[in-house]
């Protein structure tokens, strides 16, 4: 027997056949003597026609409005999961995100969770109820509906789990599990049982969409064991967990991100205060910004650049323009036609060859690099979008990623 936190993204209960496909599921683990609660995403591609809709009404549509406009897919799906659960003889209650006790701040559109008292959910699981939660929404301080944004489901569904106290907490996609790169792209790319916390975190913040990085982020935090697992197939899928493994595999994953742009600002004066000045501004305006890299200094001047997300990219360009006096800067230009690959891996710590395997790699792919960053165990390097999928699969193929860890080259 297991208390388990299950949450269905959008494609698992994409319509009605699919929603009885869970809802069969829950009930049979129900009759096996499992007490599961469920958090439910929009379905299929419901939350997108709501954003179109909102776009087609209104060129600048109300953040507290679009929160109660496209929380709304959640709490439809959640209260068609319970009828379905409950005509297979699996009683069930729905909750929205406030009904379940999640207070936010008022944050329209990103909001953050402050608080959870899930008094109600821990009653209906009292009374033998299956509680179905609407995913990636709460309530603020001010009464208003909040949305959590995208992946959002997934955070409800590691919050709840932590402050329910459950065993573990599975979550289902279209994929069984977390592979070694996008099987889209890499057909030989496998599937991994097991990868650490920071592993997977790496890899959610440098372009692996599932699960959502701030989910794996808050279940490291408060050591939730995750499953990420496929509502298709119903395969063990991958665990995520805290534990160290006696041996890392050296490396992991190779992911890619094909969403950022590149700014560059150029003759900036080398002088202190100038970069401190610069990213200030960005983030006063919010915008998120990667990888930096600063040119060595010449005659008293330097370059900044820097990537910043696709979507962000006139924002900060306005930003930066509107520095250029303070900071005797000869001009701002932006590149959107760059992309993001990177290698993973907690085995790199301690294997130095990684990096000179990897750049030695994309050179002979004739892939020129742009950037590098790094971290404790990823390094990242920023090319040209139009060789981002050969480099993904040359990199994947160089580090044997096809392959069983223990059979791999040892030595880089």
């Amino acid at each position: 027997m297991a208390f388990v936190v299950e949450k269905f993204g959008g494609t698992s209960v994409a319509g009605p056949d699919r929603i009885r496909v869970v809802a069969d599921h829950v009930a049979r683990r129900r009759s096996r003597g499992d007490e599961t609660v469920l958090v439910v995403s929009a379905m299929g591609s419901e939350t997108d026609e709501l954003l179109r809709m909102a776009s087609d009404v209104a060129a600048d549509p109300p953040g507290r409005e679009v929160d109660m406009l496209i929380t709304g897919g959640e709490r439809k799906a959640c209260a068609l999961m319970a009828m379905a659960l409950s005509d297979l003889g699996a009683p069930a209650e729905s909750f929205t995100g406030s009904q379940a006790g999640f207070r936010t701040d008022s944050s329209h559109t990103g909001a953050k969770i402050t608080q959870i008292t899930p008094g109600r959910i821990i009653d209906a699981l009292a009374r033998g109820m299956v509680p179905v939660v609407g995913g990636s929404q709460g309530v603020s301080g001010d009464g208003d509906v909040t949305f959590f944004g995208r992946g959002g489901s997934d955070t409800t569904a590691v919050a709840l789990a932590h402050v329910l106290d459950a065993d573990y907490c599975e979550i289902y996609t279209d994929v069984p599990g977390v592979f070694s790169a996008d099987p889209r792209i890499v057909a030989e790319a496998r599937r991994m049982e097991t990868i650490s916390f920071d592993e997977l975190l790496e890899m959610t913040a440098s372009g692996c969409p599932k699960p959502a990085m701030r989910a794996v982020e808050l279940a490291r935090t408060y050591g939730v064991e995750l499953h990420v697992r496929s509502a298709f197939s119903w395969m063990p899928g991958t665990t995520v967990t805290g534990e160290e493994a006696m041996e890392h595999a050296i490396i992991s994953a190779v992911t890619h991100d094909a969403s950022e742009a590149k700014m560059t600002v150029s003759g900036v004066a080398d002088r202190p205060g100038v970069a401190g000045r610069l990213f200030r501004t960005l983030a006063d305006t919010d915008v998120n910004v990667d990888v930096i890299v600063q040119n060595v200094s010449s005659r008293g001047v330097t370059d900044i650049s820097f990537t910043v997300p696709r979507s962000q990219l006139d924002t900060a360009r306005t930003a930066a323009q509107g520095l250029i006096g303070e900071l005797e800067a000869d001009d701002v230009s932006a590149d959107d036609g760059i992309a993001r690959v990177s290698l993973i891996g907690a085995g790199m710590q301690t294997n130095p060859g990684v990096a000179a395997r990897m750049f030695e790699t994309l050179a002979s792919a004739g892939i020129n690099i742009e950037m590098i960053s790094t971290s404790a165990i990823r390094i990242s390097c920023v090319i040209r979008a139009g060789d981002m999928e050969r480099a993904v699969s040359t990199l994947h193929e160089s580090f044997e990623l096809d392959k069983d860890p223990a059979d791999r080259a040892s030595v880089y």
